[in-house]
């Protein structure tokens, strides 16, 4: 797999964003949030599973999201969180799957740590299952098959502006569950779920911790899809090759969604990782939502990544949670107030 990226990697460190911050970004998203928070009804929480999940508790939440619309989510606790409320990582999906099924966010209740998993909704039909449709959709113009340019012609009702909306809220429903300690919220995700982790820990920094973003999408975008051959990226692409009367407008649109401009907001101790043959999220617009955050972080370079961690890069993730949330050393990979060593 080669370096696609135009920029060498010597030159990565240095890259910034050329795409301009709207004026008006902070108020249109406060008033986006308003309406969410305006229209939401109080979160419904089932427990699941019965003893299959043994001293695992796992409740089966649906909670008001973008529009009041209802959003599913999974909410792991460890043994002991009725008693003493602990740490919890919100987390989101990537591009094409949904909350799935709990046994696959096991790993964090395994370490003492709460997960509360958001389902993304009208996905989940890809390669891990979902159970949230995308209701309340006032667009009707044309799309390419996927969600990218989904609503695309106005931030207003792009699909990507409900998507981050539904993550805000699931950060400030979460902090308001029994078992969850409000002062000690991460948020994480992978790809799609890392862009969301940033747009979360920027839009409610007051509730954010810590920010996992690994090889995170919806990162300079106007450089995404002018750069990629993949999906999702292409998906734009390819719809405005046929849609040329559309470029302007939905170049406008990308510019409320793109997480580089958003990271300018976050406060949250951050670790990112980027794969340098990534042919999904190219390294640099990585590299361009990195730059712009002022506040700890630590980035973890893979020279020959792609489009995923290596197992190894599990480890390090935990290790930064429990050290910033659990107060433990974490294997001294790094300080919150100083980078740490690059991986290779």
């Amino acid at each position: 797999m080669p370096w696609i990226d135009p920029i060498p990697p010597q030159d990565l460190p240095g890259h910034r964003t050329s795409t301009e911050e709207p004026e008006d970004l902070d108020r249109w998203w406060g008033e986006r949030l308003a309406e969410a928070r305006s229209a939401a009804a109080p979160p419904s929480v089932t427990p699941y599973g019965g003893d299959v999940y043994g001293p695992v508790e796992v409740f089966d939440v649906a909670f008001s999201g973008a529009r009041g619309d209802r959003i599913r989510a999974w909410h792991l606790r460890p043994p002991g969180a009725a008693a003493a409320p602990v740490p919890t990582v919100v987390v989101f999906i990537g591009y094409g799957g949904g909350r799935g099924v709990p046994v696959e966010h096991l790993w964090l209740p395994a370490v003492g740590l709460g997960a509360f998993v958001m389902d993304t909704r009208g996905q989940g039909g890809n390669w891990t299952v979902g159970a949230t449709g995308d209701p309340g959709r006032d667009d009707d113009g044309p799309e390419h098959p996927g969600v990218m340019t989904r609503g695309i012609a106005r931030p207003e009702t792009y699909y990507f502006t409900r998507l981050i909306a539904d993550a805000v809220r699931a950060v400030e429903v979460a902090a308001e569950l029994d078992g969850v300690d409000r002062e000690r919220i991460a948020v994480g995700g992978t790809s799609q779920g890392g862009g969301l982790a940033l747009a979360a820990a920027a839009l409610v920094p007051g509730l954010v911790k810590v920010c996992h973003a690994d090889v995170p999408f919806l990162c300079d975008i106007r450089r995404g899809i002018t750069i990629c051959a993949e999906d999702p990226y292409k998906e734009i692409a390819d719809f405005l090759a046929q849609h040329d009367d559309l470029v302007p407008a939905a170049l406008e649109t990308l510019r409320y969604v793109d997480c580089a401009l958003l990271a300018r907001r976050i406060t949250a101790d951050c670790l990112v990782s980027v794969g340098l043959m990534d042919e999904v999220t190219p390294p640099s617009t990585v590299y361009a939502a990195y730059n712009e955050i002022a506040a700890p972080k630590e980035l973890a370079v893979y020279r020959f990544g792609v489009h995923a961690q290596p197992l190894a890069h599990y480890e390090r993730r935990l290790r930064h949670l429990r050290s910033r949330l659990l107060g433990g050393s974490g294997g001294g990979q790094g300080s919150a107030a100083e980078p740490g060593p690059a991986v290779r």
